[in-house]
């Protein structure tokens, strides 16, 4: 396990954590979470080892093998298979003792001793995974987004965004008894995000990561470390649950200590009125020492929240743009138009709430891009209504900025380069308190870009987009490096903004409470989603297999993605529909035809008795480990032996190894039913 005892943390001057204890069980999946430079970093440097506690102590098991997600973009000509497969360091040390065991071998073929020190080298390879070796690889490469054709491509030709999720890949590939993952998700669209939730849903370790993803970390964490004004509070549950905990701390924080200044301004006022009476004097001294030796409730310090809104737009055209019969893709030099998307008829009207879906690969930033007009239409027609202004906002745009220039030196050119048509005053003072409006007061207004986090750009980006008033929104994954707090703000905004808008993020949480409706953009077309998020998810897992098939069929190779042995199988995924039953033939008759129906009716349910039966004592045995772990998780909450807590923490690895058990035998009990039933 890992144990932190009374550890201090400092980043140069700055205390980080102050006295910081907890213990994290072995196979817990933590989600550290916190304000943007509240220590979340620094409390990874410890984990992994690149950082030492300045004071306490601190312990992780000598033997755990750690993996995590390396920071640096890759540089390198190998392929995109091999550069993951070397992840595997387990992998690596077994080939490297291999070679060490041919080269003595070779020295000596007579030696005994070395022709057994190559046997067992071969021995331990094959136990190593050297035999599955590249499937797994490759099974986690098309999990996170890749197409089949790209697995041999080498890995500088992919870009930044790509590159990173390699990187993930190869952390995935790495086998571990602790994984470290920071912001997994920034470089994943919802599709990937999908599948990363269910592979790690089944990891076997302990994993530790943060995440500014509220349904992401409910998915897949089951304790929450708060860093908050130098102290860590463990937790047990995921982020919504930690929310409803804190609240309640909170609420009662706030009751103790007004209740406890009640107490104090009472033993004072006595002080007071009776300090200079000699009769009183002793009672009086009594209440002095009363007071000092009085633990003081600290008051609840409220962080400054960041808010923000968008302006009414000063025109709202409608419809705000008509697509007509139009054909998206990109051109190439030397070849014919590349066509993703064709036959497009859409009208995008004033004051539509769009989420943008689609699966990876399918023309969703081809489609995004031309709205924007990034790109332009094959063919077919996009009109735009009069005064049509859109505020885009895309990743990409954080790489364009000056990374020399200053928030305000950025502000001071958009609103040059936009002259008459700027929105209003543009004087240094104006956009000095504009850009004040966004947290960049005081010298962050004059601070290079290129010093600046990822979040801050993002936060820059977002301002200069809302100072020119659009009246259509297009945000093509917005919450990038902004954390819960900005992500709030920004869904606030978004609701309360008059406009149109039309956005595209793998943020669900952002999804669910701005959209009104979803378009789904997939095999070639754009057309309305009928259903919420939750079919969504089920639609892009049946999708990523479908799009698996086809590659199979036309490259005339076995799937790598197909074995499940390899990597974790989805969670969601449903079984496919029986072949429907043949027509009946009209010399059956009607009263015939209901005797057969009956008669298989009859049938289904004797044989979906037994599996009715065990869907019944898997949902009751479930619901009594969700009781029992609710009670040993508020038990590791309480000051406990370590002994105690280490059985504690057993126990619940044991209790949520049952549950992943149970609920993939649920599931294939249900897909029985629903094949059976189809």
């Amino acid at each position: 396990m890992i144990i932190l005892k009374n550890v201090i943390l400092r980043r140069s001057a700055k205390v980080l954590l102050d006295g910081a204890s907890v213990v994290l069980n072995p196979g817990e999946k933590v989600g550290l979470v916190g304000r943007n430079g509240a220590g979340k970093s620094t409390l990874f440097a410890l984990f992994n080892g690149t950082l030492h506690e300045d004071g306490g102590d601190f312990s992780i098991p000598r033997q755990w093998r750690l993996a995590q997600v390396a920071q640096n973009m890759p540089e390198t000509d190998e392929s995109a298979t091999d550069f993951v497969v070397a992840g595997d360091t387990r992998l690596m040390e077994a080939r490297a003792a291999l070679q060490a065991a041919e080269t003595a071998h070779a020295a000596h073929p007579d030696d005994a001793d070395a022709g057994m020190a190559l046997a067992q080298a071969y021995t331990d390879l094959h136990d190593a995974g050297e035999h599955d070796a590249v499937p797994r690889a490759q099974a986690l490469i098309l999990g996170l987004g890749f197409q089949v054709h790209e697995l041999d491509n080498p890995v500088d030709s992919f870009s930044g965004g790509w590159r990173m999720r390699l990187q993930l890949a190869r952390a995935l590939m790495c086998p571990s008894d602790l994984l470290l993952l920071d912001e997994p998700t920034n470089h994943l669209d919802l599709d990937a995000l999908v599948w990363l939730e269910s592979w790690l849903q089944k990891y076997a370790g302990t994993m530790i990561v943060i995440s500014h993803d509220r349904e992401f970390l409910d998915a897949v964490t089951d304790v929450t470390l708060h860093i908050e004004h130098a102290r860590l509070t463990r937790y047990g549950g995921n982020y919504s649950k930690f929310e409803e905990m804190r609240a309640l701390q909170m609420e009662q924080q706030q009751q103790a200590f007004a209740k406890q200044q009640e107490k104090i301004a009472h033993l004072q006022k006595f002080i007071d009125r009776f300090k200079a009476k000699a009769s009183k004097a002793r009672q009086a001294q009594s209440r002095v020492k009363a007071l000092e030796r009085m633990e003081k409730v600290a008051p609840l310090l409220a962080e400054a929240e960041f808010s923000f809104e968008f302006k009414e737009p000063a025109n709202i055209p409608n419809p705000m743009l008509t697509v007509s019969d139009a054909s998206f893709g990109y051109r190439q030099d030397d070849a014919p138009p590349k066509v993703i998307l064709q036959g497009v008829n859409r009208s995008v009207l004033a004051g539509q709430r769009i989420g943008i879906l689609g699966a990876n690969g399918q023309g969703k930033s081809t489609f995004v891009k031309t709205i924007a007009r990034e790109m332009g239409a094959l063919a077919g027609t996009v009109t735009e209504g009069k005064g049509l202004n859109i505020g885009y906002f895309a990743q990409q745009e954080l790489d364009v900025l000056h990374p020399a220039s200053s928030p305000l030196e950025h502000m001071v050119r958009l609103a040059r380069d936009l002259g008459p048509n700027a929105p209003g005053r543009s004087t240094e003072q104006d956009l000095r308190g504009f850009l004040g409006s966004f947290n960049f007061s005081g010298d962050m207004v004059k601070q290079p870009v290129g010093t600046m986090s990822g979040g801050e750009k993002a936060r820059l980006v977002l301002a200069m987009m809302v100072w020119q008033r659009p009246n259509l929104l297009l945000l093509d994954e917005p919450t990038n490096h902004l954390d819960l707090a900005t992500r709030e703000a920004l869904a606030v905004a978004l609701n309360e903004f008059e406009g149109t808008l039309m956005l595209v993020s793998h943020d669900r949480a952002l999804l669910r409470s701005v959209c009104d409706e979803f378009w789904l953009v997939g095999r070639g077309a754009v057309k309305d989603f009928d259903g919420d998020l939750d079919d969504y998810q089920r639609y892009l897992l049946e999708e990523a297999k479908r799009q698996r098939e086809l590659a199979r069929q036309q490259a005339g190779q076995a799937d790598p993605a197909a074995a499940p042995s390899l990597v974790p199988a989805p969670a969601t995924a449903s079984a496919p529909a029986a072949a429907p039953a043949a027509a009946p033939t009209p010399a059956d008759g009607g009263r015939a035809q209901r005797q057969r129906d009956a008669q298989a009716r009859q049938q289904l349910a004797e044989q979906s008795r037994p599996l009715r039966k065990e869907l019944a004592q898997i949902d009751a045995r479930l619901a009594a480990l969700g009781q029992e772990k609710t009670a040993r998780e508020d038990e590791l909450m309480q000051p406990l032996p370590p002994a105690q807590i280490a059985e504690a923490g057993r126990r619940l690895k044991q209790i949520d190894d049952e549950v992943a058990q149970l609920e993939e035998r649920w599931l294939a009990l249900s897909e029985q039913l629903e094949a059976m039933q189809g």
